[in-house]
């Protein structure tokens, strides 16, 4: 089987490429923008002709979609996450190759949902940011394109490889920090969310088993259980050998009040507390210190709950996750602690 895969070079396409190269039956082709990549195309501003082209040359049985970008400007959202994506469909659309095309969603799409609740792929999506509208809008190319198709809608990945600006990215960063420093008491903020955390290796194995399947539509990733940021930071802390102390000074998502235990008076404005989310965190301020810039909310839009409805997933596609959350946090401390 031929494949050719879009965005190799990025987090989750790492994980993908490797996937997909221990299938022998799998010839992979890697395209993108990197110096990586077997051929050098930039999907946002090459022509679709161009696409066309190579794909009647290369002729691959399944196109990945794992390219785009989650920050920058609206416009560079617009671009990398949108304009890219309909050249990917309109040169499917005018290819003779009648490849399969294997989408990567992110279920910043689906935008916030309610306490308790497992978000099936028939939920109307409410993206609550410009990551998550400029995501919808590819899928929705996608699934408008009349292409054999599948959106694989990711929830929160993690694990090896975790971008060091990512909430548990940083806070294994100042967590880091702390030990190095001897700091005894680590003070974070917004550590209320709760989120479906999936381990990337584990989305890698969703996007083969999409890529052998007839799956269409949109199919959830992720592990079907939510898990508060405070408890995986609990988590990280006992996996890092961190005997110091861990306090959560509020900073929750945007209208959600103090976190739990916390005085009417904690929150997003709480002096105190280490940035995790929107900014870097920073060390805890000093008796006399200026106070810590405002805790921002988790970056993906979503409120203060997210958990996946997997059943989809299961039945379409005969995948179940397979990576714990411990394993998935020892890896992202590996990597930081390789930083001491």
């Amino acid at each position: 089987m031929r494949v050719l895969l879009l965005g190799a070079s990025g987090y989750l396409g790492r994980f993908v490429a490797d996937r997909l190269l221990a299938d022998p039956a799998v010839q992979l082709t890697a395209l993108g923008r990197s110096d990586e990549a077997d051929v050098r195309f930039d999907l946002s501003t090459g022509s679709p002709g161009a696409l066309t082209r190579f794909l009647d040359a290369v002729h691959p049985g399944v196109v990945v979609n794992c390219a785009g970008t989650t920050r920058g400007s609206g416009r560079e959202l617009i671009r990398h996450n949108v304009v890219a994506t309909a050249a990917v469909c309109e040169s499917l659309r005018r290819s003779g190759c009648g490849a399969r095309l294997v989408h990567v969603g992110c279920a910043a799409e689906y935008g916030s949902a309610q306490a308790g609740s497992s978000t099936g792929e028939d939920a109307v999506p409410r993206p609550g940011g410009p990551y998550g509208v400029s995501k919808l809008a590819g899928t929705e190319l996608v699934l408008a394109s009349g292409l054999d198709a599948v959106v694989l809608r990711v929830f929160s990945p993690i694990g090896p490889g975790t971008p060091a600006g990512s909430p548990l990215g940083r806070i294994a960063e100042a967590m880091r920090r702390a030990m190095q420093q001897g700091d005894s008491e680590l003070k974070l903020g917004g550590l209320s969310v709760q989120r479906d955390f999936v381990d990337v290796r584990d989305i890698a194995r969703a996007v083969h088993a999409a890529s052998l399947s007839a799956a269409q539509g949109i199919v959830n990733i992720g592990t079907g259980r939510a898990v508060r940021l405070r408890d995986a930071t609990s988590l990280l802390a006992r996996v890092a050998g961190y005997a110091g102390s861990v306090h959560d000074q509020g900073g929750g998502p945007a209208g959600q009040g103090p976190a739990e235990g916390q005085p009417a008076g904690a929150g997003p404005g709480a002096p105190g507390g280490q940035v995790v989310g929107g900014a870097p965190a920073i060390p805890a301020q000093q008796h006399g210190a200026q106070p810590a810039p405002a805790s921002y909310p988790y970056p993906d839009g979503c409120g203060g709950w997210q958990q996946a409805d997997v059943r989809t997933a299961r039945d379409r596609l005969g995948w179940r996750p397979r990576i714990g959350l411990e394993e998935s946090l020892a890896d992202i401390w590996m990597e930081a602690a390789c930083r001491i």
